[in-house]
């Protein structure tokens, strides 16, 4: 099998080095952008003072000493490449076949809550140059499969470790939003902390963009955009393409390895009353030549819960998922917040 097979039809042009598809268009070359430090938070030491900076200046940060096994998350890459790296016909068997939630989307980031891929309005750009796995942790079974086959027994691995992981992970998430609650001198209750991030609705993405032909350009691997969730929590492999949105210009944010990288959603800043900021970001691959792979983990408030700020109407997390998931349908992309806030021209 060529190394192309595995990809999206759409996608295999521009491996290919062929001239690019009316569907898998590529952007031009970046020269402004150039690399960044972003805050480096020690899970071990929290201090309240970094933190605060850093949500309040960034809305991303850099997260060691997290606790989550060196060797859970090496397996993990290795199983998640394994089973990224099988035929695209296979993968879309293998994904329809399994009873479980977990889903292979393709070409585009935003997902309904079932975790298949939205239509776009006509004014959408570009398809995304991704593909991955969508992993509601709450909804995982006991097991995917009882067949004894290689790829079957191969997503029978990745579920056991994908929810091991997601363990670790909201182990984080928590211990991070009690951290930035404090910083902002919310005193929650315990129930309201739950209501606020919600581990029922943590969900875990898998992603992989491939490598493309040298003389394109950059291919453009995730749109500008801020994520909904509460907090985000990102594992990337050496390759990069992370970029964020900082004083109006673009900062390539250079891999660690062994860390993590926390960025703040939209919740977070509707939360915070706008006093943290939920981070612009991109995805572009500098190093053409190999792909890149990526874990994140995403966590939401509980459907129902009221969001109040001076800054917002009232919402609960359902009426913003319906909005966003309603102007990504007519107009091809999120708007996000401003249709929440009366001051913004965007307002509903």
């Amino acid at each position: 099998m060529g190394i192309s097979e595995s990809y999206p039809p759409a996608f295999r042009r521009v491996i290919n080095d062929e001239a690019p598809s009316a569907t898998a268009e590529i952007e031009p070359v970046l020269v402004q952008d150039k690399d960044i430090d972003i805050p480096v938070i020690d899970l071990e030491g929290l201090d309240k003072e970094t933190l605060t900076e850093a949500c309040r200046d960034w809305g991303i940060f850099r997260l060691k000493n997290h606790g989550v096994p060196l060797a859970l998350m090496s397996q993990l890459q290795e199983i998640s490449e394994s089973l990224l790296s099988l035929p695209f016909e296979n993968k879309q068997k293998l994904f329809a076949a399994v009873n479980s939630p977990l889903s292979y989307f393709w070409g585009t980031p935003a997902l309904n809550r079932s975790g298949d891929a939205l239509k776009r309005g006509a004014q959408a750009s570009n398809v995304s140059m991704v593909e991955g796995f969508n992993v509601p942790l709450s909804k995982l079974p006991a097991s995917t499969s009882s067949d004894d086959d290689a790829q079957h027994s191969e997503l029978e691995s990745f579920r056991v470790l994908i929810k091991e992981y997601g363990r670790h992970i909201t182990r984080i998430a928590v211990s991070l939003f009690g951290a930035i609650a404090q910083t902002l001198n919310l005193e929650l209750s315990s129930d309201q902390r739950s209501e606020y991030l919600s581990e029922s609705t943590g969900l875990i993405r898998v992603y992989r963009y491939p490598p493309s032909n040298k003389t394109a350009g950059e291919a453009l691997g995730m749109e500008v955009h801020t994520d909904s969730s509460v907090i985000s929590i990102l594992k990337e492999d050496e390759t990069g393409g992370l970029e964020i949105m900082k004083d109006e210009e673009w900062f390539r944010v250079k891999p660690v390895a062994h860390t993590l990288i926390v960025n703040l959603g939209d919740m977070m800043q509707a939360i915070s009353d706008n006093e943290y900021k939920s981070v612009e970001h991109r995805v572009k691959k500098k190093d053409m030549t190999t792909k890149r792979h990526s874990v994140c983990y995403f966590v939401f408030p509980k459907r129902d819960c009221v969001i109040k700020s001076s800054n917002y109407k009232p919402f609960t997390y359902t009426e913003f998922e319906a909005q966003v998931q309603a102007d990504v349908q007519s107009l091809g992309t999120k708007i996000g917040l401003p249709r929440f806030s009366p001051k913004s021209p965007l307002f509903l």
